[in-house]
C-alpha cells in the first residue's frame, strides 16, 4: 500500500479532522500489527476522498436480551409437507436441478401427541426414511430455502440439528424456544464497514447481520480502556476511523455494543482512580478533606484580616467629622 504523505484534512466527527499524512501513518501502523489476518484494512481514493474498509471487532456488552428474527425479511413461511416439498421425496438433479419422482409418495400420519415423542415416516418407493417435518414455523435464513450438495447424505440428527439451529452468535444457535437471550459478555463478532459510515449506519448492519429484532435507537457504540475510560461514539463519529485512531491493541481498548440507558462515559480523569483498591481510595478522599480544610482556614483568615482593615477606616472616617 502507497503512505504517502497529502495535506488534505478527513474527517472523524462533527467538527473533528484530521489530516491524510496522520491517518495514513495510524493506518500503516493497524496493518502491521495485523499483518498475515483478515483484520487488515484496505485504503481507496473515489473521487478525491480517501476511503478506508474492512472488518471491525466488536464486543458485545449487553446487560439485557435481545430478540432474534425468526425469518428473513425476504422469506416466505414455509408450507405444509406435500408432495412437491422438499423433504417428500424430491431429489437434485447434476445442476441442482429439481428432478421430480416418477410416483407420488404415500405420506403416513400420525397422531400429533404421538409426533411430539416418537419419529414419523414418511416414504415413497425405493426412497430412505426421512425425518417428520416440525409444525410450519417461520424460517430465519436463507439456507432454509436452498439445498446445498455435499458428498455424503445427512443423518437424521445432522438434518435435525441444521433445522432447528440456524444461526449462531459466539456459540448461540437460534430456535424458537431461545430466541431472547443476551450475548456473553465481551464475546467478539465483526462487521465489514469503510470510514465513511456513521454510528448508527454501523449498529443498523451489525443488527442486520444477526437479524435482530430490537431498534438501532436502543444501543450505542463505546470505545472501553483497560483503564476503565468509557467514551461514547456520537452519531456523527465514524467507527473504523475511531479504532484506527485509538490503535489496533484491543488489550487497550475495544469498541463494544452496550444498552444506550445502561451505560455512563467515564472519563480519563475519573478513569484512573477506578482501579484502586477502596483503602486507597478513602486516603485520598482524606487528603483532599484535609486540603479542603487547610484551603477554607486561609481563606477565613484572608478576609478576617479584610474585615478589620475594613471597619478600622470606617471608624476613622466617622471620628473625623467629631473632632472637627
Amino acid at each position: 500500500m502507497d503512505y504517502g504523505s497529502c495535506e488534505y484534512l478527513v474527517p472523524c466527527g462533527k467538527d473533528k479532522y484530521i489530516s491524510k499524512n496522520e491517518l495514513l501513518l495510524h493506518l500503516k501502523t493497524y496493518n502491521i500489527y495485523y499483518e498475515g489476518q483478515n483484520l487488515q484494512l484496505r485504503h481507496r481514493e473515489e473521487e478525491g476522498e480517501l476511503i478506508v474498509e474492512g472488518l471491525l471487532n466488536i464486543s458485545w456488552g449487553l446487560r439485557r436480551p435481545i430478540r432474534l428474527q425468526m425469518q428473513d425479511d425476504n422469506q416466505r413461511i414455509r408450507p405444509p409437507p406435500s408432495s412437491s416439498s422438499w423433504h417428500s421425496g424430491c431429489n437434485l438433479g447434476a445442476h441442482g436441478l429439481v428432478v421430480k419422482p416418477s410416483t407420488l409418495p404415500d405420506i403416513q400420519v400420525t397422531d400429533v401427541d404421538a409426533t411430539m415423542n416418537t419419529e414419523g415416516t414418511i416414504s415413497s418407493t425405493g426412497a430412505a426414511r426421512l425425518q417428520p417435518e416440525e409444525p410450519p414455523q417461520l424460517l430465519r435464513t436463507r439456507s432454509d430455502v436452498g439445498v446445498r450438495r455435499r458428498g455424503s447424505a445427512r443423518t437424521p440428527s445432522e438434518q435435525r440439528r441444521i433445522r432447528r439451529h440456524r444461526f449462531s452468535i459466539n456459540g448461540h444457535f437460534y430456535n424458537h424456544k431461545t430466541s431472547v437471550f443476551t450475548p456473553a459478555y465481551g464475546s467478539v463478532t465483526n462487521v465489514r464497514i469503510n470510514s465513511t459510515m456513521t454510528t448508527p449506519q454501523v449498529l443498523k448492519l451489525l443488527l442486520n447481520k444477526f437479524k435482530i429484532e430490537n431498534s438501532a435507537e436502543e444501543f450505542a457504540l463505546y470505545i472501553v480502556h483497560t483503564s476503565g475510560e468509557k467514551q461514547k461514539l456520537r452519531a456523527t463519529d465514524y467507527p473504523l476511523i475511531a479504532r484506527i485512531l485509538q490503535g489496533p491493541c484491543e488489550q487497550v481498548s475495544k469498541v463494544f455494543l452496550m444498552e444506550k440507558d445502561q451505560v455512563e462515559e467515564v472519563t480519563y480523569d475519573v478513569a484512573q482512580y477506578i482501579k484502586f483498591e477502596m483503602p486507597v481510595l478513602r486516603s485520598f478522599i482524606q487528603k483532599l478533606e484535609e486540603e479542603e480544610d487547610r484551603e477554607v482556614k486561609k481563606l477565613m483568615r484572608k478576609y478576617s484580616i479584610l474585615r478589620l482593615m475594613i471597619e478600622q477606616r470606617l471608624e476613622e472616617i466617622s471620628e473625623g467629622p467629631a473632632r472637627l
